[in-house]
């Protein structure tokens, strides 16, 4: 019988996320601090191949769905290859990108037959904001990656985090561009995972998300018609429109209960939480060849995932390490 990824608690491990790269071309404010950031030397990426092979092996661990992400997995050079490689070897796959979309226009012809479903992180349409919450960003860049992204209709969703006293009324019109683009929009409560941003002042919760959003009568909670490698989102539906818009309270009502993911660092650890302060080195055994070390110590993270993320305070690691 083959093996399967599943915990001590039951829970079902079927989608894993896979930071192919630590760098990204913003520094978010919640993401990455602005300057003095040692990058992992490039010896000590996985490659590629080793990639592929990782997911080779966990589809036979029952892995249905992958995702991958960076930093900015678009600046690492032949990422458009990697997608296409990886579509020709797994074709069942689900696999899905998330990016900031800024690099999008340049690569779309290579990966726009590929069944890919991107997730792009956009939290404000003011080009100041987004200027001032990227550091460094292009506006115009990300509107023109999407924009094409839907010409095609291509399944996408636009992730916001929602930040009180930066752009929480801007709510409304970001829904209004979402339903232009017929993407599903998704806010996100904001995590305590940087490095002086994050503040229980800055923090606007789902319930407030909510009222603020779907007071009216033609929004309903959508029925739950989700797969088996969906996501953690509550979402609502529109009666007149049909747009759908999804709420992910990662803090207020966490979701580990029903937790179904893993996540592999650019240097192959696989981490069992978001939270988790190791992990589980799955590259040395990789370089060596021996697979069914990197099996067992997959089974083994799987195994001890912790049942919830013990507290709520900033911690040490940026989502651009870790994989956001």
């Amino acid at each position: 019988m083959a093996l399967k990824l599943i915990d001590r608690l039951g829970r079902k491990l079927n989608y894993v996320r896979i930071s192919i790269t630590d760098r990204c071309n913003y520094r978010c404010r919640y993401c990455m601090p602005e300057e003095g950031v040692e990058w992992i030397p490039h010896d000590k990426i996985m490659t590629y191949e080793e990639i592929r092979l990782l997911i080779q092996l966990l589809m036979e661990l029952g892995v249905k769905k992958v995702r991958l992400t960076g930093g900015e997995p678009f600046v690492r050079k032949g990422f458009a290859q990697l997608l296409q490689t990886l579509r020709q070897s797994f074709p069942a796959l689900e696999l899905a990108v998330t990016t900031n979309a800024s690099l999008l226009s340049k690569y779309i012809d290579e990966i726009k037959d590929l069944g890919i479903r991107l997730n792009v992180s956009l939290d404000t349409l003011d080009a100041e904001k987004f200027r001032f919450i990227t550091r460094i960003g292009n506006l115009n860049e990300v509107i023109e990656g999407i924009t094409l992204w839907s010409c095609l209709k291509l399944p996408l969703k636009i992730n916001t985090v929602l930040i009180k006293g930066f752009n929480e009324e801007e709510a409304m019109s970001l829904a209004d561009f979402a339903k232009k683009m017929g993407a599903t929009l998704r806010f996100i409560e904001f995590m305590p995972l940087d490095e002086g941003l994050w503040s229980r002042d800055s923090f606007i919760s789902a319930s407030t998300i909510e009222n603020l959003l779907f007071s009216s009568g033609d929004w309903k909670m959508a029925e739950e018609t989700h797969s088996a490698t969906d996501g953690p989102a509550k979402y609502y539906v529109n009666s007149k429109t049909g747009q759908k818009i999804g709420i992910i309270a990662a803090v207020t009502h966490h979701f580990c209960d029903s937790c179904n993911r893993l996540r592999i660092t650019a240097t192959g650890e696989m981490k069992n939480c978001l939270f988790a302060a190791g992990g589980f080195d799955l590259l040395s055994p990789l370089r060596i060849g021996d697979l069914e070390e990197v099996k067992r110590r997959i089974l083994t993270a799987a195994w001890e995932k912790p049942a919830n993320w013990k507290k709520l305070v900033p911690g040490d690691s940026h989502m651009s390490q870790i994989g956001g």
